[in-house]
């Protein structure tokens, strides 16, 4: 069975000509189902460059990049945005829609999927899903009536409850003190070790690297360790 994510000799440069500058160079990963897997590195080492790769958010350059059975060297615009339907997203802004409610914000995610054809049923299950992240009695109430954590915990049920094949998070907890850092990292790691959906996460913040089943560090756009 082909792994979820597989990266070979990836290359990515911002710019032209004499103002090209490389971010990934001849990059290799993999990441396997039901992995954690950490990015680590200094600022400007090509972790976000290479998330939004794998993600479809951007076009290849060069190299191979398999994610969920697409390669997506040359793949054209229409097969980037159907993947990307595939892909749980987690921002270090949560990115919540400020006039709807916690609720309504996750019953989104399964519209856009197209996942249930009427709204009830959409809300339904959305709670449910707010249920499982701790956040049940918190349904009805707009994000700027939530804590830092709370407002990422309803990130993490709006990006799991239309049954992703992967989880791309960006620095999730950097916008968090500790102990909610803490706690939303351990939910998205249970959550998806329980349907066996790999995560692969950027971050700076040491005080999570016990959710990883393997820390990949990066520097100067390449894998060191």
């Amino acid at each position: 069975m082909a792994l979820p994510v597989q990266l070979s000799g990836v290359g990515f440069s911002f710019g032209e000509g004499a103002l090209r500058r490389p971010v990934l160079r001849e990059l290799d990963l993999t990441v396997a189902a039901g992995e954690v897997v950490l990015l680590t590195g200094p600022s400007g080492s090509g972790k976000t460059t290479l998330l939004t790769l794998i993600g479809a958010l951007r076009a290849m350059q060069r190299g191979c990049c398999e994610v969920l059975g697409q390669e997506l060297m040359g793949a054209p615009e229409s097969a980037r945005v159907a993947l990307r339907q595939r892909i749980g997203f987690i921002f270090q802004s949560h990115n919540l829609l400020g006039f709807l409610t916690a609720r309504q914000n996750v019953a989104m995610s399964l519209e856009l999927h197209g996942t249930f054809a009427d709204d009830s049923a959409r809300l339904a299950e959305a709670g449910r899903m707010l249920a499982r992240v701790g956040m049940e009695e918190y349904a009805e109430v707009v994000p700027a009536k939530l804590s830092g954590g709370q407002r990422q915990r309803v990130a993490v049920a709006r990006a799991l409850v239309s049954g992703p094949g992967l989880i791309l998070a960006d620095e999730p907890t950097a916008a968090l003190d500790r102990q909610s850092g803490h706690d939303v990292v351990h939910l998205m790691r249970d959550l998806a070790k329980g349907s066996g959906v790999p995560i692969l996460l950027v971050t700076h913040d040491p005080r999570i690297l016990d959710v990883a089943d393997r820390v990949v560090a990066m520097e100067d756009g390449r894998v060191v360790g």
